[in-house]
C-alpha cells in the first residue's frame, strides 16, 4: 500500500515538474506575440505621424483614423466594415423602411460592385438592373479599387439627381449605361395578390415592417377568399430578397413551423453559439407552400428558404440563391459610428452551411429573359389564342350533354387557366409555383 502511495506522490510530483517545464516555454511564446503586437501598433502610429507631417498636402486626423480602421475591417470578408456617424444613421433608417437612393442592394467581387438585387419598385428596378450585374463606372468614374463604401458614396447624391451607371451582364457582350434618376426609397416589406385559389405573398426585405406585415397580408387574401377551406396554399417569394434583420427571417419562417429548429448560429467560441427553435402555430394551417428564390435572394432570405425546405414544410423553386450564410454584428462605437463585425456563419436545421453555396432549390426553374428583338410572349400568347377551334366553325353541333351548372363550371374554369396562362407571360416562376399547388390540390381530391 505504502508502494502504491508513494508511486502516486512521484507521479504527481513529475507531473508538476512536466507542467512547469512546458508552461515556461507557451508563456514566452505568448509574450513574444503580445510583444509583436505592441511593435507593430508602435509602426502605425509612426506612420499616421509620418502621413501627417510630410504628406504633399494637409490631411484630416481623423479621416486618417477611420479610413486605417475601415481597411482593417474590410480585409476580413466584404461584409465587415466600419460605419461612420452618417452612414450608421443611414442604416438605422434602412431597417425601418424609407431611405434615399436606387434601390439596390450590393456586395463587392472582383474589385467591382456587384448587384445582390435590385429592389421592387425602386428606380434601379424600374431602370431594369438585374441581381448579378456588376457596376463598372459611376458617372464615367471607375470603381475599380475602391472600397465598398466608397463605391457607394459615389452613387448617392441627392432626390431626383441623375447617374449614369456602367454596367456588364453575363450573356451581353458590350457594357452599357443607364441612366437612373435618384429617389426616397418606401420599402413596402410584404405585398399579397390571390391568383385563382393561391395567395402569394411578395417579401421584399426583412426589416421592422416583414413579420407585421406578412400577418396582416395573409390574413387579408384568405379574407378575400372566403375563408382558409377555400385556400389551395401559398406561394412565398423571395426572389431578390437581399436579407436584413435575423430576428425577422426567424419570425417569417416559425410563422409557418409548429416545431423544430429554424437556425442555428455557430460563432468563434462555442459559447456564442445559438440555436432557435419554433414555437407552435402555423398562419398557414397545414396549407401547402411554394417558396420562390433565385440568384437575388440572400441572406435572411436564404434562413427562411433553408428552414422551410429542410422540414419539408415547403417546396423551393427557382434558381440557386446568393449564398451569404454569415452573421453580422453591429457594434456602436465612440463618435457615434460603428463596426459592422462578422461574428458567426449560421446553418439550417439539417446542418448545413449555405455560405457561399447558397440554397439549391428542389426544382430548378429559370425566368426566362425577355429580347425585344424576338416575337414577345405576349404576341406568341395572341396568337395561340387566335387559332381557330370546332365551337368558331359555321353551322357546328351543339353539345347537349351540359347541363347549366356544368357549363357554368367549364367557363369558370376556362377562364382560370387563361388567366394562368397570361401569368406565365408576365412571370413563369410565378405561374410555375401556382401550378404546383394547382397540382397538389388536384391530387387531394
Amino acid at each position: 500500500m505504502r508502494k502504491f502511495v508513494m508511486a502516486a506522490l512521484g507521479g504527481t510530483v513529475a507531473g508538476v515538474v512536466l507542467t512547469t517545464q512546458l508552461a515556461a516555454p507557451l508563456i514566452a511564446q505568448e509574450n513574444s506575440r503580445n510583444a509583436n503586437v505592441y511593435e507593430q501598433l508602435d509602426l502605425f502610429g509612426d506612420i499616421f505621424e509620418r502621413v501627417r507631417a510630410q504628406y504633399v498636402e494637409e490631411v484630416d486626423s481623423k479621416q486618417l483614423i477611420e479610413a486605417a480602421i475601415n481597411g482593417m475591417l474590410t480585409s476580413l470578408d466584404p461584409h465587415s466594415g466600419y460605419l461612420a456617424p452618417q452612414d450608421f444613421d443611414d442604416m438605422q433608417v434602412q431597417t425601418r423602411g424609407e431611405f434615399g437612393g436606387l434601390g439596390i442592394e450590393v456586395t463587392q467581387e472582383e474589385g467591382f460592385v456587384k448587384v445582390v438585387s435590385p429592389i421592387d419598385d425602386t428606380p434601379a428596378d424600374e431602370a431594369g438592373i438585374e441581381a448579378g450585374d456588376f457596376i463598372t463606372h459611376v458617372n464615367g468614374e471607375s470603381v475599380l479599387g475602391l472600397q465598398l463604401d466608397a463605391a457607394v458614396d459615389l452613387m448617392r447624391g441627392p432626390v431626383g439627381s441623375e447617374i449614369i451607371i456602367t454596367v456588364v451582364r453575363e450573356g451581353v457582350t458590350e457594357p452599357f449605361d443607364v441612366s437612373i434618376i435618384r429617389d426616397t426609397i418606401k420599402l413596402t416589406a410584404v405585398r399579397s395578390r390571390v391568383v385563382g385559389d393561391t395567395v402569394v405573398l411578395r417579401v421584399t426585405t426583412f426589416n421592422d415592417q416583414t413579420y407585421p406585415g406578412l400577418e396582416e397580408n395573409l390574413r387579408s387574401a384568405v379574407e378575400e377568399l372566403g375563408g382558409m377551406e377555400n385556400v389551395n396554399g401559398f406561394v412565398i417569394d423571395l426572389r431578390n430578397n437581399p436579407g436584413g434583420l435575423l430576428t425577422q427571417a426567424i419570425r417569417v419562417s416559425d410563422a409557418f413551423l409548429d416545431k423544430g429548429e429554424i437556425v442555428s448560429t455557430r460563432g468563434r467560441n462555442a459559447q456564442d453559439s445559438e440555436r432557435v427553435n419554433a414555437q407552435e402555430g402555423d398562419l398557414a394551417q397545414g396549407k401547402p407552400i411554394v417558396v420562390l428564390i433565385n440568384g437575388g435572394s440572400a441572406s435572411a432570405s436564404e434562413i427562411v428558404a433553408g428552414a422551410l425546405q429542410d422540414h419539408r414544410r415547403a417546396i423551393v423553386v427557382g434558381t440557386k440563391s446568393f449564398g451569404k450564410g454569415s452573421v453580422q454584428t453591429v457594434i456602436p462605437l465612440r463618435g457615434e459610428g460603428a463596426m459592422r463585425l462578422t461574428t458567426a456563419r449560421y446553418y439550417t436545421p439539417s446542418g448545413r452551411s449555405i455560405q457561399a453555396l447558397g440554397v439549391m432549390p428542389d426544382i430548378v426553374v429559370n425566368q426566362p429573359r425577355r429580347d425585344p428583338t424576338a416575337t414577345t410572349p405576349e404576341e406568341e400568347s395572341s396568337a395561340a389564342s387566335r387559332q381557330t377551334s370546332e365551337a368558331d366553325l359555321r353551322g357546328t353541333l351543339t353539345n347537349d350533354s351540359m347541363s347549366e351548372d356544368e357549363r357554368k363550371l367549364l367557363e369558370e374554369e376556362r377562364a382560370r387557366t387563361e388567366e394562368a396562362a397570361k401569368l406565365r407571360d408576365e412571370d413563369y416562376q410565378l405561374a410555375y409555383a401556382v401550378d404546383i399547388l394547382r397540382g397538389l390540390q388536384a391530387v387531394a381530391q
